[in-house]
């Protein structure tokens, strides 16, 4: 029963991470961005948001492949799930470092 809850959780994030992500890649909705929230009003005015809500929708996008992985490892409960896991955490970490630099490099 607990491991039904823990499913369904992770689910319901997943399909949140999702929507964020596609209203990211259609460049609608709130910009869930640190460079952009770290900005003073002067910047946000100045800066182009499209490479932001690009590298957004991309980091929701593997946050949401996420949180089902980890659904169906709880569901399954078959232990090798965990490593595609981990090389998706560690590509969503070295995906969000390189693009903002990138995107950094270019303003």
């Amino acid at each position: 029963m607990e491991d039904t809850i823990v499913v369904i959780v992770l689910l319901i994030l997943s399909i949140i991470a999702f929507i964020i992500s596609v209203r990211s890649f259609r460049e609608k909705g709130f910009l869930f961005n640190n460079a952009y929230l770290l900005a003073s009003e002067q910047e946000r005015e100045r800066l182009n948001k499209k490479p932001y809500y690009r590298q957004t929708g991309i980091v929701f996008l593997l946050i949401g492949i996420l949180f089902v992985l980890n659904a169906v490892e709880v569901f399954l409960n078959t232990g090798w799930i965990y490593y595609i896991i981990a090389v998706v955490v560690i590509g969503t970490i070295i995906y969000a470092i390189v693009s903002g630099i990138k995107i950094e490099s270019q303003d």
